[in-house]
């Protein structure tokens, strides 16, 4: 089963997340804070590795009712309140490399500093499915988070990384992240989209501080 099938799995607790989380009479604060996901766009690149980002903010979208629709600004978007917050969960559809023409426009367009800004991306460092939250830091070898930086003038935003595993010895890295995870690996994957959801919802409410504490390690 690939990425997009583990998904759907996922979907089943959409009508509890909407639930939890959106309501018509909700508070909602009057800050916007995009939740960015880093992939390549087309059915050729879903499910690999290396759009994992693309992965999260889809699951995130199922989970708490918000629909993936809109295009903007080099974007795909959907926009819905979380835990009394407003979002916009944002899939850049430029390649990897120009990420941050997408996040950049967004962020002019409706005025989001980059302290409201949280980029999901995969990470090869780590083993898969583990999570590494930070506040800011470098882009790590990252192209798509080096574009970020590039175009918003700044590291200092909050990134969640998403273990995708070391390439094989002998593999180039183009071809690790932009294939398949093994079945092997799907529980891990599986469980990480989950942490995920549950990272930026803890994002959203209590801070980066908390959710580095509790995701971290």
């Amino acid at each position: 089963m690939c990425v997009w099938g583990l998904l759907q799995r996922l979907r089943g607790r959409k009508g509890a997340a909407d639930a939890e989380n959106i309501t018509e009479n909700e508070d909602v604060t009057g800050r916007m804070v995009l939740i960015i996901g880093l992939g390549n766009p087309g059915a050729k690149y879903a499910g690999t590795r290396h759009n994992i980002g693309f992965s999260a903010v889809t699951a995130l979208a199922d989970a708490c009712g918000i629909e993936l629709k809109t295009k903007e600004c080099r974007g795909l978007t959907g926009t819905g309140v979380i835990d009394g917050v407003k979002v916009k969960l944002v899939q850049p559809q430029t390649f990897m490399n120009l990420s941050g023409e997408c996040v950049r426009a967004l962020m002019d367009f409706y005025k989001v500093p980059a302290d409201d800004i949280l980029v999901i991306c995969d990470e090869v460092s780590l083993p898969t499915g583990k999570l590494r939250i930070r506040a800011k830091g470098s882009a790590g070898g990252h192209n798509g988070m080096k574009n970020i930086i590039a175009q918003i003038g700044t590291s200092d935003f909050a990134r969640l990384r998403i273990g995708v595993g070391e390439k094989p010895e002998g593999w180039d890295l183009a071809d690790h992240v932009l294939a398949h995870f093994p079945k092997e690996e799907e529980e891990a994957v599986r469980d990480a989209l989950k942490k995920t959801v549950a990272a930026v919802q803890c994002f959203l409410s209590d801070g980066i501080a908390e959710t580095m504490n509790r995701f971290n390690g």
